[in-house]
């Protein structure tokens, strides 16, 4: 965190290693919450690039900046405080260190734009803030980025086993902003757990509801609104989005809450996106399927809409609900506790390398330039998702459409309904190449 331009996004791309965040020589560029990943040290940490704090016009924090502060400091586990060397303190960096004092939260310093070791010493002039040692970096080139990744990893919680709750399934209902997500959660419970409200954007906090369902416990978790990006306005509901991603990462199962009455929206498919790439299980529903007026095939032509959005996904069920009126909103946990089942299971390696073969005999393996694509056999290696390691001579020959039909023809065999598989291609080993 800090004032705007003085890198805030530029370091946050060195982190996460990766162009995230758009960077621009003017102040006020990022808009919108930018989130990502870090390991180092065989730590991996979320990073989060937050907006610049602006002052109002009598120079002191106001309170909206101050709502803003307050919400990241309690999210986070450690703060890094940006500021810029070639401008020194500023009235600004002075009234955000003074908020900074009162948190108990480990504080960082990271004065930017020290592009070489002879400016270092005009990062001693923040000892001034009373903040602690700054740590010189310039963002740009990467100098001193290694030194602020130790700090941070020296300042984090002692890393917690990741608890194995093999007898409950975690459910996070996502979905943009006034879809329905607290009334089918309430609807879901039997009770009112969370405050319903046509205003968008109520729901402010994931909320974990448990309840039960055929002796399976299952965890709901109501998240916040996502609005395109963009149009995720300062404070609050900038740290709501990311609360709700964190849930997503957190869950078995996403349900991503669409609405009927509402022409199909990018950003339902760039929340999909968010699921699939977190290779989480997902149900797509399809709320306030009651105020549509129904003909012969309604259904079937906005489920054949709604798989042309989401093509990148074909494996995922669509269900059309109403939480108001309660219809069909059972089918939506059943179908989560079909899919974690899926996420589970495991194939034994002689049926895996049979349905292999099969493949092979009805698609040719690929090949360029004389060079063919072999397949020594396939294994699975894991589960949450279901996870395979497919040995080759050349993993460079399989391509993406050849991965993709390899997929679809062991889904065909055994399923994997509901979730995303991991297929890695792997050249065989010596010991292989010797045998």
């Amino acid at each position: 965190m800090g004032r705007p331009n003085v890198g805030k996004s530029t370091l946050f791309n060195r982190l996460v290693g990766a162009r995230v965040a758009i960077v621009e020589d003017f102040p006020g560029t990022t808009r919108d919450r930018l989130h990502g990943t870090f390991d180092w040290r065989g730590r991996i940490a979320s990073v989060v690039d937050t907006g610049g704090i602006v002052p109002g016009v009598s120079e002191d924090v106001t309170e909206s900046v101050f709502e803003q502060i307050q919400i990241a400091i309690e999210e986070a586990d450690t703060i890094v405080f940006v500021l810029d060397s070639r401008t020194g303190v500023t009235p600004v960096d002075e009234d955000i260190a003074d908020m900074l004092r009162r948190t108990s939260k480990p504080l960082i310093l990271a004065v930017n734009k020290v592009d070489n070791v002879k400016q270092e010493s005009s990062a001693l002039e923040f000892h001034a803030l009373g903040l602690g040692d700054p740590i010189p970096v310039s963002a740009e080139r990467g100098l001193g980025v290694g030194d602020l990744l130790d700090a941070i990893v020296d300042t984090l919680p002692p890393a917690i086993e990741e608890e194995a709750e093999t007898d409950s399934v975690r459910v996070a209902i996502v979905g943009r902003p006034n879809v329905g997500k607290s009334s089918l959660v309430n609807a879901l419970v039997g009770k009112k757990r969370t405050v319903v409200s046509p205003t968008p954007g109520t729901t402010r906090d994931a909320i974990d509801t448990e309840i039960e369902l055929d002796e399976q416990r299952v965890i709901l978790v109501d998240t916040a609104g996502i609005r395109r990006r963009g149009k995720v306005e300062q404070g609050i509901e900038r740290y709501s989005v990311i609360r709700a991603l964190r849930a997503v990462e957190r869950c078995d199962v996403a349900v991503l809450l669409v609405d009927a009455t509402v022409p199909v929206a990018a950003q339902d498919a760039h929340l999909a996106g968010f699921v699939h790439e977190e290779a989480k299980g997902l149900v797509v529903a399809v709320n306030k399927w009651d105020l549509i007026p129904k003909e012969s095939n309604t259904m079937g032509q906005y489920e054949r809409m709604l798989r042309e959005a989401y093509k990148f996904m074909p494996y995922i069920p669509i269900v059309f609900i109403s939480a108001k009126t309660g219809q069909r909103i059972q089918n939506v946990l059943q179908l989560a506790l079909q899919i974690r089942a899926e996420r589970m299971k495991r194939v034994p390696t002689g049926p895996l390398n049979d349905a292999v073969q099969r493949a092979l005999h009805e698609h040719q393996a690929p090949s360029h330039r004389g060079r063919l694509l072999k397949l020594l056999y396939i294994t699975q290696v894991g589960v949450d998702p279901p996870t395979f390691v497919v040995k080759v001579n050349e993993p460079d020959l399989a391509h993406f459409g050849f991965k993709r039909y390899l997929e679809n023809r062991l889904r065909d065999r055994f399923g994997f309904f509901g979730t995303p598989i991991r297929l890695y291609f792997r050249a065989r080993g010596r010991s292989e190449r010797a045998s």
